[in-house]
C-alpha cells in the first residue's frame, strides 16, 4: 500500500508553496491535501471553537485530493483526520510556509501548528518553510531537500513526540556550492530571539485610532553558531527537531524541595 501523506499549510490551498509541495512529494505517496480557504498566518496551534466549520473539494484525481476549510491550519489538520482520511497517514507536512519559522516564529507559525497536531496524534510530521514572503517566491532550489527529507522521514519514522521545524534561506548566489543552492545542510537548537516594536498605532481619515502589528526580528545571539538563525544568516539549511512536551527538565530538578 503506498504511503498516505497530509498537507496543510497557513498561507491557504491556493498559494504556490503548498502546490510546489504537492508536485515535489507526490510520486513518495498518495497526498491529501487540507488547507485553509484563506492566508492564516500567526494561527500557531490555535482552533475553532465558536464558529461551525465547512470543507470544500477543490481537486480530485488519481493518488490526489485537495480540499479546503473555513477554518485554522490545526482545523484542517482535525478535520482531515476525522473526516478525510481513510486510514492514519503515514506522514503529516506543513507548508512549504512563505516566510521563515526559525527562532520564535516557532510559537506563532500555523506551518508549525499543523506539524505540532501531526505531532501530537504521533504521526511522523515535518514543516518546511522558505525565508522569502513573495507569493512568487522560487522553490525550485528546495526540491531535492525536500524530497530527500520526506523520503528519509517516511522510510525511517522519527521519534515519538518529535517533530522537524526545516527552514530554507532566500537562494543567494554568494551561497552556491557545488551545484546546489545552499553551503549544505545543519541540525541545529532553535536561536533565542524576540520581536521588537511590534505595534504601530495610525490614525482614521474617521477620527480614530488602530494599530497594525508589524515589528521587526532581533536575534539576541548572533554569534551562536549551533541555531537555526545561524545557519540560515549563512546559507544553510536549518533542521531543528521540535518537540510539543514543553515541560522544563532542568526547572524539574532545581525545584525538587517545593514537593510537600
Amino acid at each position: 500500500m503506498r504511503p498516505l501523506i497530509l498537507i496543510s499549510n497557513d498561507d491557504g490551498y491556493q498559494a504556490k508553496g503548498i502546490n510546489e509541495l504537492v508536485r515535489m512529494v507526490r510520486d513518495y505517496g498518495d497526498v491529501l491535501v487540507c488547507a485553509p480557504d484563506g492566508a492564516r498566518s500567526g494561527m500557531s496551534c490555535a482552533f475553532s471553537a465558536t464558529i461551525p466549520l465547512t470543507l470544500t473539494l477543490r481537486r480530485k484525481e488519481p493518488g490526489l485530493e485537495v480540499w479546503s476549510c473555513n477554518g485554522t491550519p490545526v482545523d484542517c489538520v482535525k478535520m482531515a483526520l476525522a473526516n478525510l482520511c481513510a486510514r492514519k497517514p503515514d506522514l503529516v507536512i506543513g507548508g512549504i510556509n512563505h516566510g521563515d519559522n526559525a527562532s520564535v516564529n516557532t510559537h506563532y507559525s500555523g506551518t508549525m501548528g499543523v506539524t505540532m497536531e501531526g505531532c501530537m496524534k504521533y504521526i511522523p510530521s515535518v514543516a518546511y518553510s522558505l525565508c522569502d514572503h513573495d507569493e512568487q517566491a522560487d522553490f525550485t532550489p528546495l526540491e531535492p531537500y525536500v524530497r530527500q527529507m520526506t523520503q528519509r522521514v517516511l522510510s525511517e519514522g522519527l521519534p515519538t513526540g518529535v517533530c522537524l521545524n526545516v527552514n530554507f534561506p532566500k537562494t543567494e548566489a554568494r551561497w552556491v556550492k557545488d551545484g546546489s543552492a545552499y553551503q549544505g545542510v545543519r541540525v541545529c537548537r532553535m536561536s533565542r530571539g524576540s520581536w521588537q516594536n511590534e505595534v504601530t498605532q495610525c490614525h482614521h481619515p474617521r477620527g480614530y485610532d488602530y494599530w497594525w502589528m508589524v515589528g521587526h526580528y532581533h536575534n539576541d545571539e548572533p554569534e551562536a553558531q549551533d541555531t537555526d538563525r545561524w545557519a540560515l544568516d549563512h546559507g544553510f539549511v536549518a533542521i531543528t527537531p521540535t518537540t510539543f512536551d514543553v515541560t522544563a527538565y532542568e526547572a524539574l530538578q532545581c525545584m525538587k524541595d517545593w514537593n510537600q
